[in-house]
């Protein structure tokens, strides 16, 4: 398909102007030009509309699709499929998001299509007794981030944009994130690949992370700059700052941007060759031990002027992130807030075995790394996000009761500017113009109308998290609790949050009393060292 997209309109044009050239001397061919023009009008008009991306692309052929979605979901699953080599799709999750990005319905007539008896099937407890429900849950769902010692705290919003890098998005798909952004007043991650341009281009609130190749403020050795890093770090656009120690896809992997998606541009800002593939390292060099993790934190909102300044995990080893509990408690130094991303979470590129089994899915790790806080008595001090799949309110919900006090989403986001799991994302000819860095693809992404669907789809998951908390009985969604949860524990047994994970209580792991199942790893922790004792 990617190779005939090219030939499709002066194809058409030439068989258009061959049958009425036919038609004068044998009527017949009308039957065959009217048809023809009409095809070639068509073609004009995808190639023309602000909407679709996939048509702008792609045009005529591209109805393929929408024809073969309108056949039923089982035909168009096959089709996807056919053409991904097997990959997941998930048409409910995508259509949730395409509709509120579109501000079209979301309501389904004749209830779930899930399977409530299924083991692991998830729910909310609702209230008898509803409260109001708050009108304007952009601007009340609010949470501040840095306490006593930022000289700037920041305000964010329950949900934002994850990290995502000018590299592994298209120039027109950041552009339109980050103008999304600024109009709904919530914050973009920059991804790894740095503070680029394009994510200062509509000014919006920017989350700047430094991940191991230090892109943007990055020596020729690949060491960090701390010079590079203030004069980038104090712009009023940068509100926060994340340390990428892992991301869920591939934890303990690096970054990988393929040789294919390497421009002249993009190998310019990160200092790196044209066309190379772009591997960061799978650790910093700015740290190796707790400690000096912390040290790093401290430096770079000194450097930045008193900014919030945290870290982004994948839990791997119960034991590592206890060091790090550990290394706060004996010094003092503490993040101003800790990023816990799923093993689920999504990438652009990275090894399957990664992908599918390595790291802790979010709610498990969620809660760890809440309960670990709350066991060193730390828990008040600092902020935890959550990443990884969180697209709709009852997730947001769900990873609140478990710890959050905010969300980020890449995938919500990819999808409202387009998306269409097309599983192309490393070969740089994503059909439309998400993630690649060829112009004449990118062009399909109007930056203006996917800026909209963003800002939308934002917005309108804000109203839904709003009507659960509602329904919930509750005020705000921090309020979410343990005891809110349900989950199918087994085929004919119910269990609520509260009763499947055990809670530590403020202080407990400093009385020398940890949970029975994590005595080990945090006894063998020790703060100036990943290793055990």
């Amino acid at each position: 398909m990617h190779a005939i997209r090219g030939y499709v309109l002066p194809l058409l044009a030439l068989l258009t102007a061959a049958a009425c050239a036919a038609a004068t001397q044998w009527a017949l061919f009308w039957w065959a030009a009217g048809p023809l023009a009409a095809l070639l009008l068509l073609g004009a008009y995808d190639l023309l509309q602000p909407h679709h991306a996939l048509l702008r692309n792609y045009p005529v052929i591209g109805h393929l699709r929408f024809l073969l979605e309108g056949m039923g979901p089982e035909l168009h699953q096959y089709f996807v499929e056919s053409n991904t080599g097997g990959a997941p799709f998930n048409r409910d999750e995508r259509s949730l998001v395409y509709e509120r990005a579109k501000s079209t319905m979301d309501e389904k007539p004749f209830g779930t299509e899930l399977d409530v008896h299924a083991v692991g099937y998830t729910w909310v407890a609702h209230s008898m007794a509803p409260t109001a429900l708050v009108t304007d849950p952009c601007a009340a769902f609010r949470v501040r981030v840095g306490g006593e010692r930022c000289e700037h705290p920041y305000e964010a919003s329950l949900l934002n944009i994850s990290a995502m890098s000018f590299g592994a998005l298209s120039a027109n798909a950041v552009r339109a994130m980050n103008a999304g952004a600024r109009q709904g007043g919530f914050a973009q991650v920059t991804g790894e690949g740095g503070f680029s341009r394009y994510h200062r281009e509509s000014g919006a609130d920017v989350i700047w992370q430094i991940g191991t190749g230090y892109f943007g403020c990055r020596r020729d050795d690949g060491s960090f700059d701390p010079d590079m890093f203030r004069d980038q770090a104090r712009e009023d656009s940068v509100k926060m700052i994340e340390i990428k120690v892992s991301q869920g896809a591939k934890p303990g992997h690096g970054g990988i941007l393929p040789g294919a998606k390497v421009s002249a541009e993009i190998a310019q800002a990160r200092r790196v060759p044209v066309g190379k593939d772009c591997i960061s390292p799978p650790g910093h060099s700015a740290y190796s031990t707790p400690i000096e993790l912390l040290e790093f934190v401290t430096r770079l909102r000194e450097l930045s002027g008193g900014k919030p300044v945290g870290f982004k995990l994948c839990v791997g080893s119960q034991l590592e992130f206890f060091a790090i509990c550990r290394a706060m408690h004996e010094t003092g130094l503490l993040p101003d807030f800790i990023t816990v991303d799923g093993a689920e979470g999504g990438t652009g590129a990275a090894p399957q075995e990664f992908s599918d089994h390595m790291g802790m899915p979010l709610r498990d790790a969620l809660h760890f790394v809440d309960d670990a806080l709350v066991g060193v008595g730390l828990r008040d001090q600092l902020r935890i996000a959550a990443s990884g799949k969180r697209t709709s309110a009852t997730e947001l919900a769900i990873a609140s009761a478990l710890g959050a006090d905010w969300c980020n989403t890449a995938r919500g986001f990819m999808f409202a500017v387009g998306c269409i799991q097309a599983q192309s994302c490393h070969t740089n000819r994503c059909p439309v113009g998400v993630t690649t860095q060829d112009q004449r693809l990118q062009r399909a992404l109007v930056v203006e109308e996917k800026a909209k669907r963003v800002y939308h789809f934002h917005l309108n998951t804000m109203h839904s998290l709003a009507d659960f908390t509602a329904a919930a009985g509750l005020e705000h969604p921090g309020e979410f609790t343990p005891d809110k949860i349900w989950q199918r524990s087994r085929p004919f047994e119910i269990r609520r949050f509260s009763q499947l994970y055990e809670f530590m209580q403020p202080g407990q792991l400093l009385e020398g009393q940890p949970p029975e199942a994590l005595a080990h790893s945090w006894e063998a922790s020790r703060a100036d060292s990943f290793s055990p004792r």
